[in-house]
């Protein structure tokens, strides 16, 4: 096991606050690796690490790979339109092979929820969510609580709202859970329809009033519309939603104090937020990408650097 209190990283739910501040921490000392004229350090050397994407994926799958390869991490990458699971291979099959070619971490995103839980069952090698369907994305939410840590000096008391389409979201979840338990205060906002049932159990404050929100908070995390989802009705039109929860310059210059905006990408411009706030000197979303690299390499470094360590300790 490495430093943290558990040998996977699948998700937030069950994460100690301490995990979360360490993660912070080391993510900071990466940072500084990443400003560094040769941006690389052993730490991972001989570690090998496999990226099983059964998803589409940009930021996450470049940033994971990136943060691999400073770490000098041995990579291979997995591509589900490319594999034998087009051949009818199941994906226990898929994932035992690739493990018997002693992998010692897994980076998986799957569009089921609950895969990566599976997945622990069938090999032993340290597990890292991608992102799981509609569940979670916990690599997400630390790389926004890193951001909003690093532009605030603190999470505890802060108030963050997350803004449009909750029920979906796996960002928003993740972010929930991390969140509450570092002490913030979060909102959400949203259609009521895309408001999951009984949220607030979890310890949230739900609205429908964007100029509520953006009244209270320090933050706006301000999530993707899914464009997909207009064809099932459930977003009327790009028009409609911009008129009611769009984060458009106009909102903001009512709020006399400055709101750090977020969003997790890839920006629908002109719909959920404008492009001139997306490049605004209040918007931390670039940040939000290079701390994403650095949080990732403090998480694989937390769970597979001890375990180098000890191997080398045993030879």
């Amino acid at each position: 096991m490495g430093i943290l209190s558990t040998k996977h990283f699948i998700g937030l739910e069950k994460a100690t606050k301490q995990d979360i501040q360490t993660l912070i921490d080391y993510g900071y000392m990466f940072k500084e690796v990443l400003d560094r004229p040769i941006k690389k350090v052993p730490s991972l050397n001989g570690i090998n690490i496999a990226n099983l994407f059964f998803e589409n994926s940009t930021r996450t799958k470049l940033s994971f790979e990136l943060a691999e390869k400073r770490l000098s991490a041995d990579v291979i990458n997995f591509s589900a339109s490319s594999s034998s699971l087009n051949k009818g291979e199941t994906f226990k099959d898929t994932v035992q092979n690739i493990h018997a070619m002693k992998i010692d971490g897994i980076v998986m995103r799957h569009p089921t929820p609950g895969s990566c839980k599976q997945l622990s069952q069938y090999v032993d090698s340290v597990i890292i969510n991608a992102g799981d369907g509609t569940h979670e994305h916990p690599t997400q939410a630390m790389l926004d609580m890193m951001s909003l840590h690093e532009k605030f000096g603190k999470l505890k008391d802060l108030k963050v709202a997350i803004i449009g389409d909750i029920l979906h979201s796996r960002v928003a979840l993740s972010n929930i859970y991390g969140l509450n338990k570092m002490g913030a205060k979060v909102m959400l906002c949203g259609p009521p329809h895309l408001i999951p049932p009984c949220i607030e159990d979890l310890g949230v404050v739900v609205t429908s009033n964007l100029d509520q929100v953006l009244d209270w908070a320090d933050a706006i995390n301000v999530l993707r519309i899914q464009r997909e989802r207009m064809g099932i009705g459930l977003i009327p039109s790009v028009r409609e939603y911009r008129d009611f929860f769009g984060i458009t310059n106009e909102r903001l210059s009512k709020i006399k104090r400055e709101i750090v905006v977020m969003h997790p990408g890839p920006m629908n411009r002109g719909v959920e937020i404008d492009s001139d706030v997306a490049e605004s000197d209040q918007a931390i979303i670039l940040d939000q990408v290079l701390n994403g690299v650095a949080v990732r390499m403090s998480i694989l470094y937390s769970l597979l650097g001890n375990e180098k360590e000890l191997k080398n300790e045993k030879k």
